[in-house]
């Protein structure tokens, strides 16, 4: 499982005070909480109408120079932003992300088609929303891999975000993610799937177990990746029980490892 920490969004309250007050030691402390607890990639995301590409470039600056071995998500609705950052990164990092929304697909796929090692959070919806069914949203799955054959853009490197709505709201929710997640499987067995868990919970009370059934089910049909906090115990608790139990975490080896570094935050 491939996490991206998403804790460092100007969406969060204390973030975007921080961003504002230009608290390095805060970010900082932050961006290595969430690799010390797993994360793979950091979404840095700035929250802030003006001055987007600024703020995004003093976080990494600050994150760098403590890790630098650090993989960005660079996530921004801006592409400008997100083309800007991307001579910074020492590494390769993550875009996130495209749609088939406006022009932004092509703007950034054709900025990192020979970015070597850059991966691509590809969201499947386009100028009318986040499709109501699992056809609408294959539709849109095909268009992406086409655009991503024009720029010679290989599979490995695209990761599918079928979408979903507040279950709330949209009971069919968490159906119709699965349900594009197994056609995607079906197609191309290899493919990447991604979701920013909190989406299914929002706007409902105790976010945090809607959160994590979601998270185990869709593992089972295929996510693996996923924008989520790597602090919350109980979520990384979970990804590690359910790889052993789908038979990716052979004989519970990454389980036990990860229990032993106390990732789990169990008494023990």
């Amino acid at each position: 499982m491939i996490i991206i920490g998403e804790k460092l969004n100007g969406a969060i309250k204390s973030v975007a005070e921080a961003i504002q007050k230009r608290d390095g030691e805060f970010v900082r402390n932050l961006a290595t909480r969430q690799l010390d607890s797993r994360a793979d990639y950091l979404d840095i995301c700035s929250g802030v109408p003006v001055g987007d590409a600024e703020v995004l470039k003093w976080m990494i600056d600050l994150i760098q120079a403590d890790h630098p071995d650090v993989r960005f998500s660079l996530d921004s609705p801006n592409p400008d932003s997100i083309i800007a950052c991307i001579p910074l990164c020492k590494n390769p990092g993550m875009i996130n992300s495209v749609s088939l929304e406006g022009n932004k697909i092509d703007k950034i796929f054709s900025a990192v088609a020979d970015k070597k090692g850059w991966k691509i959070v590809a969201l499947l919806l386009d100028d009318t929303g986040i499709p109501d069914d699992v056809d609408k949203r294959m539709d849109n799955f095909h268009r992406i891999v086409k655009k991503a054959e024009e720029y010679k853009i290989s599979m490995d490197r695209l990761y599918f975000d079928p979408m979903v709505f507040t279950v709330g709201t949209s009971p069919d929710s968490f159906l119709n993610f699965i349900g594009a997640s197994k056609k995607i499987r079906e197609e191309y067995p290899d493919a990447h799937i991604v979701s920013g868990l909190s989406n299914i919970s929002f706007g409902l009370p105790y976010r945090k177990a809607l959160n994590h059934a979601f998270l185990i089910g869709a593992m089972m049909f295929g996510m693996d990746s996923a924008i989520m906090d790597p602090l919350n115990r109980d979520m990384l608790g979970g990804v590690y029980a359910a790889e052993a139990l789908l038979g990716i975490d052979e004989y519970c080896i990454e389980y036990l490892s990860a229990y032993r570094e106390d990732l789990f935050g169990v008494q023990k």
